[in-house]
C-alpha cells in the first residue's frame, strides 16, 4: 500500500500479483501528493485493506477512510482519510 497521510490518497498494490489500483478519486490528484509504502509497526508491509465512505444525508460521498490490518500480527488502524468537496460521487462507490 503505497499512502499519503497528509493530503490523503492511497494505491494498492496486490502482493500476488503486482498489479495497482487507486483508491477512489486518488489517481485524481496523485501527482501533487507524496505518497510513501505504508508499514506496520511489526514490520511487515503486507495487509488487508478496508476502504470507508463517510455519506452526507443526500447520500453523496463527504470522507473516504482506508483502514489496514497487518497480516503477520493483525494490528490495524487508519491510513489515510480525505475529504470529499465536490460532486457527483456516486463512482467512488465502486473504485475501491
Amino acid at each position: 500500500m503505497l499512502v499519503d497521510d497528509v493530503e490523503g490518497g492511497a494505491e494498492r498494490v496486490g502482493v500476488g500479483c503486482g498489479g495497482r489500483a487507486f483508491i477512489a478519486d486518488s489517481e485524481e490528484f496523485w501527482e501533487d501528493v507524496d505518497p510513501g509504502e505504508a508499514g506496520c509497526p511489526c514490520g511487515s508491509e503486507e495487509f488487508e485493506t478496508a476502504v470507508a465512505f463517510s455519506l452526507a444525508d443526500d447520500g453523496s460521498v463527504r470522507w473516504v477512510t482506508v483502514g489496514l490490518r497487518c497480516q503477520k500480527d493483525r494490528a490495524a488502524g487508519v491510513y489515510a482519510d480525505w475529504k470529499i468537496d465536490y460532486g457527483p460521487t456516486d463512482h467512488l462507490l465502486t473504485m475501491v
